[in-house]
């Protein structure tokens, strides 16, 4: 008997993802458990196993296409078995980007009521669950606002709408705006010789998100140095313990302290701004982001890192840091972030103006680590020149939350932190 295999549950969050990529083909033999695809959410490519040993008798939802959660991706049975299952209506998959050229709008859309799922050149996206509401209620989708990421309208908008329908002759809602820059532009004049390369999921969302950032929040960027002559000292001193307990204790690991001990001196810049007012978050969950070369960046988070030492800190980040490089995170690891530190000195970069990860406060970078003279004082006053290890660290808050001054307080706390570390 043929077995479906369905889009799995990813995550507590996660209520649909892209198919990245089919490891097996129709006819091609399958072990139970063996992968038999890739899927995408938030970044995150995740492997699907098999249910069941077989034949894979049919593939359902091509690569570059979004389903929901429970939705039937292909079939499994023995050789010669015909598949039970009946292809899946377009309107319950998100079509793949448009290919160059070509208008980024639904093709074949019938009236608005009833709109398929995928990109709209008028409401941007359009997801599968929202879609066939609004195709049951004949809702011309244009008349909802969304609230949702990048003007997205959300389920929960239509159900809000439907709810609370606006009396006649009463102002209507704008519609959602598209994101100018991201997919919605026009596609530049190619030049001869030009080469397309296709966006992949993760790029495409990391445009998305960036612009949706610098479109929602005022960006300020505050820069201080500090030395971290202690801190070297603490680390040389103790690395190779710290290698017998199976971590390696890095830069990033001070650096996570010290932003968990300003986190806690200063707990608005552990928020996010709501219409309602300022939401200060109780837990200090940590984004790291990371680089995955030409794929892009990910940001995998470190929950509850103010209830780690600093063992526990670098054992964590150590971890994680691996585990992305494997592209083996989980779709949960890199949700519920409060604060991010993004390390762009690795490449010797200085000092940069990172850009906030919504709808976080701030984000923190680092510069590279490099031995430079300076100037110090002796408890007398005396002054001399020293070499020592400096790193600039740039903090870029959202200026609706905090203001300069709390800013520059923020961070001259976790300079304090690095400079007398003990």
């Amino acid at each position: 008997m043929p077995k479906q295999v369905l889009m799995p549950q990813l995550g507590e969050s996660v209520h649909e993802g892209t198919i990245s990529k089919w490891l097996k083909r129709r006819g091609e033999p399958i072990e139970e458990y063996e992968p038999l695809l890739e899927v995408n959410t938030d970044k995150v490519d995740t492997e699907v196993p098999s249910p069941a040993a077989g034949v894979v008798l049919d593939i359902l939802v091509e690569e570059g296409m979004t389903v929901q959660v429970g939705q039937v991706l292909a079939w499994i049975g023995e050789a010669g078995e015909s598949s039970a299952a009946a292809p899946l209506e377009s309107a319950e998959l998100v079509s793949p980007p448009a290919a160059a050229g070509q208008a980024p709008g639904l093709s074949a859309a019938p009236a608005l009521g009833g709109r398929l799922a995928g990109r709209d050149r008028e409401l941007g996206f359009i997801s599968p669950v929202v879609a066939k509401i609004a195709r049951e209620q004949n809702l011309d989708l244009r008349q909802v606002r969304g609230t949702g990421l990048s003007g997205r309208i959300t389920r929960q908008d239509v159900l809000d709408y439907l709810a609370h329908p606006p009396q006649p002759g009463a102002a209507q809602p704008a519609a959602a705006q598209p994101v100018p820059g991201v997919s919605y532009s026009p596609p530049p004049a190619a030049l001869p010789g030009d080469q397309l390369v296709a966006h992949t999921p993760v790029r495409r969302a990391i445009a998305e998100h960036m612009v949706f950032s610098r479109r929602t929040s005022p960006h300020v960027t505050t820069v201080m140095e500090a030395d971290l002559s202690r801190v070297s000292a603490h680390r040389q001193a103790n690395k190779d313990a710290f290698a017998r307990d199976g971590a390696n204790l890095t830069f990033t690991a001070y650096f996570v302290a010290a932003t968990v001990y300003a986190l806690k001196t200063f707990p608005l810049v552990n928020s996010s701004w709501s219409e309602q007012g300022i939401l200060i978050h109780q837990p200090i969950n940590i984004g790291m982001a990371a680089s995955l070369g030409e794929a892009g960046l990910i940001v995998p988070v470190l929950h509850h890192a103010d209830g780690l030492s600093l063992l526990g800190t670098a054992r964590a980040v150590n971890d994680l840091a691996n585990r992305a490089r494997l592209r083996q995170l989980k779709p949960d690891e890199v949700k519920g972030g409060t604060f991010t530190i993004t390390n762009h000195g690795v490449t010797g970069s200085l000092f940069a103006m990172p850009v906030i990860n919504q709808p976080q406060c701030a984000i923190l970078g680092v510069g590279a680590i490099q031995k430079r003279p300076v100037v110090i004082s002796d408890p007398l006053g005396n002054d001399a020149i020293a070499i020592r290890a400096m790193v600039y660290l740039s903090l870029t808050f959202d200026h609706r939350i905090l203001d300069g001054a709390a800013a520059d307080a923020f961070l001259a706390r976790v300079v304090e932190y690095l400079q007398n570390y003990q």
